[in-house]
């Protein structure tokens, strides 16, 4: 177990399993594809597709090159097996050699074929092709990808390798060997699966992972998969132009904050009604901009003995200029977020003019 040809295969095996499926480690470490050639790939903000074609080219030439770079090593870390001169080595070392020259060769030939006509034989070119207008080519929907990709209001999730992107126009998803594209308006997503994880690597938390079934209506394109958190699915529902079903019945676990959103109009829904004064109208909620702000604060509360102290409530003269979505989102800001058990009974200021008010206090205009 201690001859160096062991110590080099199992060094060699870990080394190329981590390269291949890269962790955190390697990633941090900049031991990628992505970080070793980056000179060569370019900018991925600048050519998102371009980018992606030669990160995948790329990949699978230096993925089959790893088990000729096997038989390298092992002629350095045990010369006595004589494989530097393939003619004097054992006949599974020469079977070896022949099937992982052959397989190098291979994918330089594929990866050569891919190239030719810039890049025209490129799966993504095939697969952007088949979304390409009657007299327009692939290259026309790469430019409207390449466009959408440098906005900032894309959503965007997943490692450098396995990417799932949504523009305004594009379903996207990254993998190691290819680029997986789908129109959106073309396009129905299906939560199909779910796996809860007791403890998240990034975070410490448990955390969802939820699967969705990407279809088009276009029979060119394979239907793909999409695995994303849980915390994300309401920002991917809120990027994405058609609803999403949930054939699986998969109950989606809310965040803590949007769980208490859901719990603070509940409650909200419940308090006192405030009856507009006549001739008032109710002007766009200032926080969002979207909604007709409809939340005015009434100090109905009954704690404190009447007083206005330091920790009571007190009475707010702002007019209604928050909305109920923005008001509990501001609510919530306020807490500690250590101990979510005290957030419903808790004083938070007014967004406005800081009068201090409880979750009592917060009255629905009509």
């Amino acid at each position: 177990m201690d001859s160096p040809d062991m110590t080099f295969t199992l060094a060699y095996l870990v080394l190329a399993f981590c390269f291949v499926f890269t962790p955190n480690e390697f990633r941090s470490a900049g031991l990628t594809v992505q970080n070793l050639f980056s000179t060569w790939l370019g900018s991925e903000d600048i050519g998102f597709v371009q980018y992606h074609i030669r990160r995948t080219t790329l990949t699978l030439v230096i993925h089959c090159s790893l088990p000729f770079g096997y038989y390298l090593g092992m002629s350095v870390a045990a010369p006595e097996k004589n494989l530097m001169n393939v003619y004097l080595a054992s006949d599974e070392w020469q079977l070896y050699f022949t099937v992982t020259i052959a397989v190098f060769l291979l994918s330089c030939f594929v990866a050569l074929y891919w190239s030719k006509n810039k890049w025209e034989n490129h799966p993504i070119s095939k697969t952007l092709a088949s979304h390409a207008l009657a007299r327009s080519s692939w290259r026309a929907v790469a430019s409207s990808i390449n466009t959408e990709f440098r906005r900032i209001d894309k959503f965007a999730t997943g490692a450098p390798g396995a990417r799932v992107i949504v523009t305004d126009t594009w379903i996207m998803k990254v993998t190691t060997y290819n680029l997986h594209v789908a129109l959106q308006h073309d396009t129905h997503l299906t939560v199909t699966d779910s796996k809860q994880h007791d403890l998240s690597p990034d975070s410490g938390t448990p955390v969802q992972i939820l699967t969705l079934r990407v279809a088009t209506i276009n029979p060119s394109v394979k239907p793909f998969d999409i695995r994303l958190n849980s915390t994300e699915y309401t920002e991917l529902r809120d990027k994405l132009q058609a609803p999403v079903r949930n054939a699986a019945n998969v109950v989606i676990h809310l965040t803590m904050s949007e769980l208490f959103l859901e719990t603070f109009k509940s409650f909200v829904e419940l308090n006192q009604v405030y009856e507009r004064i006549s001739g008032q109208e109710l002007e766009p909620c200032i926080g969002c901009m979207q909604e007709t702000a409809n939340i005015k604060l009434l100090r109905l509360c009954q704690g404190g003995g009447g007083g206005e102290g330091e920790g009571e409530c007190q009475q707010c003269y702002c007019r209604p200029m928050w909305c109920l979505t923005c008001m509990g989102k501001w609510f919530a800001s306020r807490q500690d977020q250590q101990r979510p058990e005290t957030w419903l009974g808790s004083r938070v200021p007014c967004p406005t003019c800081r009068a201090k008010f409880c979750i009592l206090d917060v009255c629905i205009a009509r």
